[in-house]
């Protein structure tokens, strides 16, 4: 008990401070339980309660820089643990044919409830060791062809494709960009828009730039709660229109970057909440409504013939940035 609360307070941002004299409660219940033969079950299950509930309030109000923060937890569920929560049977393939294995994208077949389904999705890592290795979810080009090479798979065997969408952007590095970088991508969005199998997308943390599009080009796309989706970094943007990398809450909240935002643009198609005080907090409670989310987005798309789902996925693509001028 005390060792998961003393967790919860390592990772808590600034502004969760409030909950910080509530967990010390907690611990101070859990203390009294261990050393004396008083119940306290039912206090303690009160006091859980109340947490969960101020949590709740606390993001109910975030502001936009403040979900960035959110989306970018380090304890935040990858692609792979919602394979492993939301699938089974899960086999992954590596590399590209070409060059070589990527890390940072993962990719493969598995089933969601008895039907075969192609999974692809950047992938982080949950420590410094281990995001080197994943390359914090960058991937190169070889990453993005990969993704093709299975999504050609999907449409092979008329599987539908699933794909995780948590990247900061494709790796920029002069390696990356030698070996073709933006023509990995545009040929993704090229053959992605002409796929005849059902495609949905799901932004779980970081949708940054093109790296996001390279595998996001669904028939719809879908976005966790506390996941934001934009061309470029609000701290990036913020550096570049206002010369201050501080000014990055600014940035955030006139790019429209979170999931309300980009419901009411119609960029996506539907917000999918998360466990109160964001996925990290529950990564298997966040995978439940992910899945719930995944039936029904796809159950009318496996009703549509090859030439509805390439019209579909045109039709919702070319009207994004349509607006009118008073």
């Amino acid at each position: 008990m005390n060792k998961q609360n003393n967790n919860n307070k390592r990772t808590l941002f600034e502004f969760e401070k409030p909950l910080l004299e509530l967990y010390d409660k907690l611990d101070e219940l859990g203390a009294v339980a261990a050393s004396s033969e008083m119940n306290m079950s039912e206090e303690i299950r009160l006091m859980e309660k109340r947490i969960e509930s101020v949590r709740r309030d606390i993001f109910a109000k975030l502001s936009p820089i403040q979900i960035v923060q959110v989306a970018r937890h380090m304890q935040r569920p990858t692609t792979l643990d919602y394979v492993n929560y939301i699938f089974d049977d899960f086999v992954e393939l590596h590399g590209d044919r070409n060059f070589s294995d990527d890390p940072a994208m993962v990719a493969g077949l598995a089933e969601l409830n008895g039907r075969p389904i192609v999974i692809i999705g950047q992938q982080k890592g949950k420590n410094t060791k281990d995001n080197i290795t994943r390359n914090f979810g960058m991937a190169n080009p070889e990453g993005y062809r990969k993704a093709l090479r299975v999504m050609r798979i999907a449409e092979r065997y008329e599987r539908p494709i699933v794909s995780f969408i948590d990247t900061p952007g494709a790796y920029p590095g002069i390696g990356a960009e030698e070996r073709g970088q933006a023509e990995a991508i545009a040929k993704n969005l090229r053959e992605m828009s002409e796929l005849t199998v059902p495609f949905v997308s799901i932004v779980t943390g970081e949708g940054g730039s093109g790296g996001a599009l390279g595998i996001g080009m669904g028939n719809r796309v879908l976005m966790l709660e506390f996941s934001i989706y934009s061309v470029i970094s609000p701290e990036g943007c913020a550096s570049i229109l206002f010369r201050d990398a501080k000014r990055a809450n600014d940035a955030a909240i006139a790019m429209k970057i979170t999931a309300p935002d980009l419901l009411k643009l119609e960029v996506i198609d539907e917000i999918i909440r998360e466990p109160a005080g964001g996925a990290h907090n529950s990564a298997e409670k966040a995978a439940s409504f992910i899945k719930f989310a995944i039936i029904k987005n796809l159950e009318p798309l496996l009703l549509l013939s090859h030439r509805e789902l390439i019209a579909d996925r045109y039709n919702k693509f070319r009207k994004m940035g349509i607006f009118k001028e008073e």
